[in-house]
């Protein structure tokens, strides 16, 4: 969803490449007005849309958008093909949102000028700040479960802290609050120094 029926069109519609988490959900930033309210996603003008055993091309159509990755913007991706039915498991989408949301809400405690962006390749929401990566993901092919992270060009050498080929990573199960996962991304602004 983040980016076949949002980013896409978004990046088609602006050459910007930029989604925002919002309560429930997360959307575009720019036109078109799209939002995944958990199950359903919304369009400016449309009524919701249940996501569950829909093509994104399919849902594109509905909202009135063509659906499709956004060409050139990056390498890699989803791997979801426009025709592909999307299966959706609301227990774990909430899930997700709700580790979305958290680490929206830790990243503006941490850096509270800063705008955290939904990457939609990657789909995890963060911020750059004096050259250093500050997010959380939802899980991905680096740790099968939500996990808070510092990304630095070269973690510093002889610190158990930076546990990542990127930098420092950690479990949210074991950080879990807004005040633990900002904490951490002090505590890596700080050894990176």
């Amino acid at each position: 969803m983040a980016e076949l029926v949002l980013a896409g069109p978004q990046y088609l519609a602006t050459g910007r490449l930029r989604l925002g988490v919002v309560a429930g959900g997360f959307a575009t930033t720019l036109i078109p007005r799209l939002r995944v309210d958990g199950c359903q996603v919304v369009g400016a003008e449309r009524a919701a849309v249940t996501i569950g055993g829909r093509t994104p091309r399919a849902l594109g159509s509905e909202l009135g958008v063509t659906a499709g990755r956004p060409e050139g913007a990056y390498d890699g991706g989803s791997g979801v093909d426009p025709d592909e039915p999307l299966d959706l498991d609301a227990d774990l989408a909430e899930v997700i949102l709700g580790v979305l949301m958290l680490g929206r809400e830790a990243l503006v405690a941490f850096a509270a000028g800063e705008t955290p962006v939904l990457w939609p390749e990657h789909f995890d929401v963060a911020i750059r700040v004096h050259d250093m990566n500050f997010g959380v993901s939802p899980g991905d092919v680096f740790l099968a479960e939500p996990y808070a992270y510092v990304g630095v060009a070269s973690p510093p050498a002889g610190d158990t802290f930076w546990n990542a080929p990127f930098g420092a990573a950690v479990p949210l199960r074991e950080l879990s609050a807004v005040p633990a996962v900002s904490g951490f991304f002090t505590e890596g602004r700080e050894r990176a120094r």
